[in-house]
C-alpha cells in the first residue's frame, strides 16, 4: 500500500512541478518555433541519441500525463521528418501508455478487479472477446483524451499485448497527421491550423469502421438465438 501512495505522490509532484516551474511555456509551440535552428543542428550531429531522447523525453509525458503530446508529435515530424518521425513519436507515445497503464492497474486494477470480479464479469468478457476492436476504436476516435484511455484500460483485464498493438497501430494515422504537420513547421501559425473538421471526420469514419467486426458478430449471434 505504502509504494502505490508514493508512486501516486510522485505522478502528482511532477505535474505539480511541471505547472509552477513554468515548463508549459518552455514546452510550448512558440518554444519549439523559436528553437528550429538549434533543433536541427542537434540532429545533424547527433541523429540517434536526439531520436532515443526524443522518444524517451514523449514516454516520459505520457506516462506522468503531461499535456505536451502534440508538441513532441510536431517536433518529431520537424526534427526526423514524416516518416521517421512517426515512427518515433509513435513508439514514444506507446511506451508512456504502457507505463501509465501498468500505473494505473497496480495503483487500482487489481483492487478493483478483485472486489467486483462478479460485477465485472460480464464486462471483462466483452473485452476479451471484442478488445482489439473497442481499443482501435478508442484510439482512432478524437472522443477521449489519450491518457484517460490508458488509465481505464489499466482498470480492465486486458492483458498488455492487446493493450500495446492497438496503441502503437491505432495512433499511428494521428500520429502521422501530427508529425507530417511537424515537417511543416514553418507554414504553421497555430495548433489550430492542424487538426481540421476534415481530419476529424475521418477519424471518426476509420473508428466506426474498427468496430464493424463487433457488429457483425453480434448481429449473427443474435440470427443464431
Amino acid at each position: 500500500m505504502i509504494k502505490k501512495w508514493i508512486l501516486l505522490a510522485l505522478i502528482v509532484g511532477v505535474i505539480v512541478a511541471y505547472k509552477f516551474l513554468g515548463l508549459d511555456i518552455l514546452l510550448s509551440f512558440e518554444s519549439l518555433k523559436a528553437q528550429k535552428e538549434l533543433l536541427l543542428e542537434l540532429v545533424q550531429t547527433h541523429f540517434w541519441l536526439s531520436a532515443f531522447l526524443l522518444m524517451g523525453a514523449y514516454a516520459l509525458s505520457v506516462a506522468f500525463m503531461i499535456p505536451i503530446a502534440t508538441l513532441f508529435s510536431l517536433a518529431a515530424g520537424f526534427m526526423f521528418g514524416a516518416l521517421w518521425g512517426t515512427l518515433i513519436a509513435v513508439l514514444g507515445a506507446t511506451l508512456g501508455a504502457v507505463a501509465s497503464f501498468y500505473v494505473a492497474r497496480f495503483i487500482l486494477g487489481k483492487s478493483l478487479q478483485n472486489r467486483y470480479a462478479k460485477e465485472l464479469e460480464r464486462f471483462n468478457r466483452e473485452f476479451e472477446t471484442n478488445g482489439y476492436s473497442y481499443l482501435f476504436a478508442l484510439r482512432l476516435l478524437p472522443i477521449f483524451p489519450f491518457f484517460l484511455i490508458n488509465l481505464l484500460c489499466g482498470l480492465t483485464r486486458i492483458d498488455v499485448k492487446t493493450f500495446f498493438i492497438t496503441t502503437f497501430i491505432g495512433i499511428i494515422p494521428g500520429g502521422f497527421a501530427y508529425t507530417y504537420a511537424g515537417s511543416q513547421l514553418s507554414s504553421i501559425n497555430a495548433l489550430g491550423d492542424i487538426f481540421t473538421q476534415e481530419m476529424a471526420l475521418a477519424f471518426v469514419f476509420l473508428g466506426l469502421l474498427s468496430l464493424l467486426p463487433v457488429f457483425y458478430k453480434k448481429y449473427q449471434n443474435k440470427k443464431a438465438v
